[in-house]
């Protein structure tokens, strides 16, 4: 099933946030207990399932380690990239090295994108919005096309 929705969350003094149970739901296994966390781009964060970043990891894996933009790719991804424990509230921690990458502030957005969820400042995401909601339907055109 494709996640879906966007959640605004607090992040807390120690870099917590819930994660909403919707999205635990639909991250689709049967007793999630960690995701991983990974830089994501435009500076948010990407949070993955075991199996969603397996299945990303086998997708990079076939790229060509001859690219240095490769290679760099994968270095700064999978070295930045952690799994995160979630709580028994549903919470999981960021490492600080992401969240000073991602800019979060007190106020995050969470926002599900078919196998990932993405993390993003609220101001951040609202700025996004403005900027790029006015130009939907030429891009779906471009996609569909």
């Amino acid at each position: 099933m494709p996640l879906t929705g966007t959640f605004n969350r607090n992040m807390d003094e120690k870099s917590r946030f819930a994660v909403p149970k919707r999205l635990r739901d639909q991250l689709g296994e049967e007793e999630l207990r960690s995701l991983y966390v990974a830089p994501g781009t435009e500076c948010s964060l990407d949070l993955y399932s075991k199996e969603a970043f397996e299945k990303f990891a086998d997708r990079v894996a076939t790229m060509s380690p001859t690219r240095a933009d490769i290679r760099n790719y994968k270095r700064l991804f999978y070295g930045q990239s952690e799994r995160v424990e979630l709580d028994s509230q549903g919470r999981i921690r960021i490492p600080d090295r992401l969240v000073s990458y991602a800019k979060l502030q007190k106020e995050v957005v969470l926002i599900g994108v078919h196998d990932h969820v993405e993390v993003w400042d609220a101001t951040t995401w609202q700025q996004f919005l403005e900027k790029h909601s006015t130009d939907f339907d030429s891009m779906a055109a471009g996609v569909f096309d």
